[in-house]
């Protein structure tokens, strides 16, 4: 895992009016934690900081200059504006070279099961204990050729060396299930409505047929 170099500034100012003022100078506010130490208060140039977390992934290790002196911060926490899709606030934990740290990790599929097969992620990350500046930024599942019925567990994934798993080996991470024909989806649909109490309307043709049907017994 690279590390993203960031130029900080110290904050002095605190509550929404001063982070609203940062925001419009194109700056994230953020905070580190950590190593039993107060935290600390930052602002970081906006643009960087984004392309740094997008680029570092889930877990971005960024290395902050702080008044000439280097931190180590992996990111923990990430705000960012639902609509204009800015920073709005970061949150790190201070980490040290060679220390061992907790992350949860995405799954990604890779490859193609077998026709007619629906592979599901059942769990989207797996927690793992890997060195600070060794954290995969995914956890690979290659499903290529996989037929309905395989499953794989997370004591069955491969992980990079040095990287312990925390989850549950037994957790199922990936199925592979065959896929519901049209038919045998209609038929769940309909006993799940009727279960429901829920009455279906007889398509036009059909009540057409009928009401003639009806009419020529009389």
């Amino acid at each position: 895992m690279s590390t993203d170099k960031i130029v900080a500034e110290l904050r002095t100012e605190f509550g929404k009016g001063a982070a609203r003022r940062i925001r419009r100078a194109d700056k994230v506010p953020a905070v580190v934690y950590g190593h039993g130490n107060e935290p600390i208060h930052l602002t970081l140039p906006g643009h960087d900081t984004m392309m740094a977390i997008k680029h570092g992934g889930a877990n971005a290790l960024l290395e902050l200059e702080i008044d000439g002196e280097t931190q180590l911060a992996l990111t923990k926490q990430v705000q960012v504006d639902p609509i204009r899709r800015f920073l709005e606030h970061v949150d790190f934990v201070a980490v040290k070279r060679g220390e061992k740290v907790t992350v949860d990790v995405p799954v990604v599929v890779v490859g193609d099961a077998v026709r007619d097969t629906l592979v599901v992620t059942e769990v989207p990350t797996v927690q793992l204990e890997a060195e600070a500046t060794h954290i995969p930024e995914q956890i690979e599942v290659d499903v290529q050729g996989a037929e309905a019925g395989t499953q794989y567990l997370a004591g069955a994934l491969t992980l990079p060396q040095g990287t312990t798993l925390l989850t549950d080996p037994e957790a199922l991470v990936v199925n592979v299930t065959a896929a519901q024909t049209a038919e045998a989806l209609e038929a769940e649909l309909a006993g799940a409505e009727a279960d429901a109490g829920i009455e279906r309307d007889e398509p036009e043709a059909a009540a057409d047929e009928a009401a003639a049907s009806g009419g020529d017994e009389g």
